[in-house]
C-alpha cells in the first residue's frame, strides 16, 4: 500500500520542523557575527543533521506515546499543534513504516555528521559526535521505556537544552567557531521559545497524559501554577532579547523587532491561559495562537540578527 504525500507529512509532523531550523539559523548567524565568514557546506550539513534528529524524535514520540496510551483515539482536543498526530490510532499498520522513518532519519543525521567532519577543525569532532549520540539517544528515550524522560518531569529541561544550548553549539561548530560570549547569550531564547509549545500542549493534553502516567511539569505543578509558569517562560525569553540588544550585539536595536509579536499576541494568549488553565477544551485555540507567536518571533529574531550583520 502506497503512502500518500499528505500522509507522510502527517507521519513526520512536518509543521514542527521549524523547531530545529530556527535555532540552527540563529546559531549560524551568531557564529557569522563572530567570525565574519559563512561556510555554506557546514550550514547545509548541520541542517541535514538537525532535521534528521528532529524527525526521529517526533516520529519516536508518536510511536511510544501511542503504545503507552498518552495518545488516544477518543482525544477530542487533538489539533495540529498538540495531542500527537494520531495517525497510528487511525492506521496502526503504519507502525513499521514509522520505525523505518525514525531509523532512516537517524542514519541521515549520522551521515551528515560524518560529512561535517570534512569542513570543521578536528578539535571539534569530539564535541559534534557527543551532540549526535546524546541527541540520538534522547530522540527515542524521551518517550520510550525504560527511561521515558518526558514522563518523569524532566522532559521540559531536555527540550530547553536540545533546542537551546545543544542546537546553538552545533550551529556554531558547523561554522568552525568555538563557543564564546554571543553564542552563549542566544542559547536561552531558542530553548524557551520551543518550551512554550510543549507547555501549552501539556495543558491541553492533561487528561490523557495523566491517565498514561506522563507526568510532566504542568501536571506536577498543577494547572494554575503552570499557567503562571508559561508567563514566566515568556518573560525570561523577552528579558533575553533585551539582554542581547543592550549588552551583546552592537548595535543591537534591530533585535527589538523580535518583541513585536509579544506585544501583539501575548496579552491575548495569557488571558486565555489564566482564565481557562483547568479547561483543556477552551485552551485549544491557544495552541494555534502560541504557534503564531513562536513563528513570528522566530522570523523577527532572525531578521533582527541579520540586520545587525549589515
Amino acid at each position: 500500500m502506497n503512502v500518500k504525500i499528505p500522509e507522510i507529512l502527517k507521519m513526520i509532523r512536518a509543521q514542527f520542523l521549524i523547531g530545529i531550523v530556527f535555532p540552527l539559523l540563529v546559531g549560524t548567524l551568531t557564529a557569522i557575527s563572530i567570525s565574519g565568514t559563512f561556510r555554506l557546506s557546514g550550514f547545509i550539513l548541520v541542517m541535514l543533521m538537525g532535521l534528521g534528529l528532529h524527525l526521529a524524535t517526533d516520529v519516536y514520540n508518536d510511536i511510544y506515546d501511542t503504545k503507552q496510551g498518552a495518545d488516544k483515539k477518543e482525544n477530542e482536543r487533538r489539533n495540529t499543534y498538540s495531542g500527537g498526530s494520531g495517525i497510528l490510532l487511525e492506521k496502526p499498520y503504519l507502525m513499521a513504516r514509522m520505525y523505518l522513518i525514525a531509523r532512516c532519519s537517524l542514519l541521515l543525521s549520522f551521515l551528515a555528521m560524518l560529512g561535517l567532519f570534512f569542513f570543521i577543525n578536528q578539535t571539534l569532532w569530539l564535541y559534534v559526535s557527543i551532540i549526535y549520540f546524546v541527541s540520538a539517544f534522547l530522540s527515542k528515550y524521551y518517550t520510550a521505556a525504560p527511561f521515558k524522560f518526558g514522563y518523569r518531569g524532566i522532559g521540559e529541561i531536555l527540550i530547553w537544552l536540545s533546542f537551546g544550548p545543544i542546537a546553538i553549539m552545533l550551529a556554531g561548530f558547523s561554522q568552525n567557531v568555538m563557543m564564546q560570549g554571543a553564542l552563549y547569550a542566544v542559547m536561552p531564547a531558542t530553548g524557551f521559545s520551543t518550551l512554550t509549545i510543549l507547555w501549552i500542549g501539556q495543558l491541553i493534553d492533561l487528561p490523557e497524559d495523566k491517565s498514561a502516567g506522563k507526568i510532566g511539569l504542568v501536571l506536577r505543578m498543577g494547572t494554575k501554577r503552570a499557567s503562571y509558569g508559561y508567563l514566566v517562560i515568556q518573560s525570561l525569553l523577552m528579558l533575553n532579547i533585551l539582554m542581547l540588544v543592550f549588552f551583546i550585539f552592537h548595535p543591537g536595536w534591530p533585535l527589538l523587532l523580535a518583541l513585536i509579536p509579544f506585544v501583539v499576541l501575548l496579552p491575548k494568549i495569557w488571558n486565555f491561559v489564566k482564565k481557562y488553565h483547568a479547561d483543556p477544551i477552551q485552551l485549544i485555540p491557544v495552541a494555534t495562537l502560541n504557534i503564531a507567536l513562536y513563528v513570528l518571533f522566530s522570523v523577527f529574531f532572525i531578521l533582527g540578527i541579520g540586520l545587525t550583520l549589515l
